[in-house]
């Protein structure tokens, strides 16, 4: 990373292929504001709303969430709770749930506490999350953003072809 801000950004449809959801929900949970871009909201029709590595993690964790039978209302909970958590937090957390509560574990111990105590059913290890994220991304392509300008990825071919090109 250079001095300047600088950081990749992720297009709606590559969040939603990283994610496993669909257009239409990546658009209802920001139009709801249940996870939104931290780097780049839309601002009219047209425009590009561009996601973090964090926001496409929180987006898989609510679609698990929500195939595990999760309410939306818990799962609103549970992700204003990971914003408020730092990154290296979120690598080592597990989220515990019934189906109805959800539950934050950061040991192997509470994890055992809540299972005796009949709470949990099932559980998302993050960082497992993390890794799944981070291998899709590694096959698509992100924008980077230097102090609010967003300058191409060159990671793909066609964009390195035309870089050559000057094009």
């Amino acid at each position: 990373m250079s001095e300047a801000t600088s950081e990749v950004g992720y297009r709606g449809a590559t969040a939603c292929v990283a994610a496993g959801i669909t257009y239409r929900q990546l658009d209802y949970w920001a139009r709801t504001e249940l996870v939104l871009p931290t780097i780049k909201s839309a601002t009219g029709s047209g425009s590009q709303r561009l996601y973090s590595f964090r926001d496409i993690l929180v987006l898989k964790i609510v679609k698990r969430l929500l195939d595990t039978g999760v309410s939306l209302q818990n799962i609103r909970t549970a992700v204003e709770h990971l914003r408020k958590r730092g990154v290296a937090d979120l690598e080592s957390m597990t989220l515990m749930s019934d189906g109805v509560s959800i539950y934050e574990c950061a040991s192997p111990d509470e994890i055992i506490d809540l299972l005796q105590g009949g709470q949990g059913v099932f559980g998302i290890a993050i960082n497992k999350v993390w890794t799944e994220v981070e291998g899709s991304l590694a096959t698509l392509q992100g924008e980077s953003v230097e102090d609010g300008l967003i300058i191409t990825s060159t990671n793909d071919e066609l964009a390195q072809r035309r870089k050559r090109k000057g094009a």
